[in-house]
């Protein structure tokens, strides 16, 4: 919010903020994990910008009462289909992956994740003591939205898509493929190449450069765009967006971290990133969005880091005290 403030000063807006409570906050309120009310205001504002919903506290809870219940149902309501999900190396972060520098240098890729579709919402899905059954249900018309976004994405940057399934197996998959490639059709220009997920999981670490834009399915799009976190050392370094046909969805692409929860130790880069994307995405204010990142980039720079990217000869700083620096930085941009 802070960030927000001083960017709308510069820019001659103003944010209005409302906030509303979701997951296990909401839980613990309203015994739901979210209100239609909230589902309304998020329906009706010009962005969303979300906090992490789970936490042990609620993981012994029935199904449609769990936290990631709100999350989920937020996503359908706003009809946010498309995630993009970019994973960027800083270079004064190269030693904090657990790869080698050489191999995750210079590491700038996107992930689009299909967000409402697949196995997370597929039916039937039910458990029993004996059975547990999902569905992973794909519609060619999904396919294709999402197949857009990926593909106009990577006109913007390297003209380079991949697109990850596991067609040799899921009929979901095979589908997914065909109508990618039908997609395809419409943009020339673009290099599109099919990869298997397993395969694409061990290539991620193996010479992870050789991706620019993956487009994917909920599920795989999940794992593989947390495993891309780690090539930039933390998950609190990665932002996303949520797309669709109104409001975009802003969040941070990591969890609640409850173990570190009111300790004023957490990583606060991912949502500030996010932040960077609302700007671009929702409002058009690209010479902003890229003022936040430029100033994030000059923080880490200068040595400052949160405990989960801290290296030998670094300075510690908390939450409050990244934000802040942050926030200084960007002033002296804007």
């Amino acid at each position: 919010m802070k960030i927000l403030t001083a960017v709308g000063t510069r820019a001659g807006l103003q944010f209005d903020f409302e906030e509303h409570l979701i997951g296990g906050a909401c839980i613990d309120a309203h015994g739901i994990p979210i209100e239609d009310i909230t589902l309304k205001a998020c329906q009706e504002a010009d962005a969303v910008f979300l906090g992490a919903v789970g936490g042990p506290k609620w993981d012994m809870l029935p199904g449609h009462l769990r936290p990631e219940k709100g999350l989920l149902g937020l996503r359908k309501a706003m009809g946010c289909y498309a995630n993009l999900r970019p994973a960027k190396v800083f270079p004064a972060l190269e030693s904090a992956s657990t790869l080698r520098p050489e191999v995750v240098r210079g590491i700038d890729l996107l992930v689009v994740r299909e967000l409402t579709g697949g196995i997370y919402f597929g039916e039937p899905k039910t458990v029993d003591a004996d059975c547990g059954i999902d569905t992973m249900l794909y519609t060619a018309p999904e396919v294709r939205r999402i197949a857009i976004v990926a593909f106009e994405a990577a006109g913007l940057r390297k003209k380079k898509l991949i697109s990850v399934d596991k067609a040799n197996v899921l009929a979901s998959s095979q589908l997914w493929r065909k109508v990618v490639d039908d997609v395809a059709r419409e943009y020339p220009d673009i290099s599109l190449e099919h990869m298997l997920v397993d395969n694409a999981a061990m290539q991620l670490l193996r010479n992870p450069a050789q991706f620019d834009v993956i487009v994917t399915g909920n599920m795989f799009g999940d794992i593989l765009s947390d495993e891309a976190s780690m090539l930039t050392g933390s998950l609190g370094m990665l932002p996303s967006a949520s797309l669709g046909g109104g409001a975009g969805l802003y969040e941070p692409v990591h969890g609640s971290a409850p173990d570190i929860a009111g300790q004023d130790k957490a990583n606060p880069l991912a949502a500030i990133g996010s932040i960077a994307l609302m700007l671009r995405h929702s409002f058009g204010l690209e010479e902003e969005a890229v003022a936040i990142e430029s100033a994030i980039a000059r923080v880490l720079d200068d040595g400052f880091r949160t405990l989960d990217i801290l290296s030998d000869g670094d300075t510690l700083v908390s939450t409050t005290s990244m934000g802040d620096r942050v926030l200084s930085v960007l002033n002296g941009i804007i």
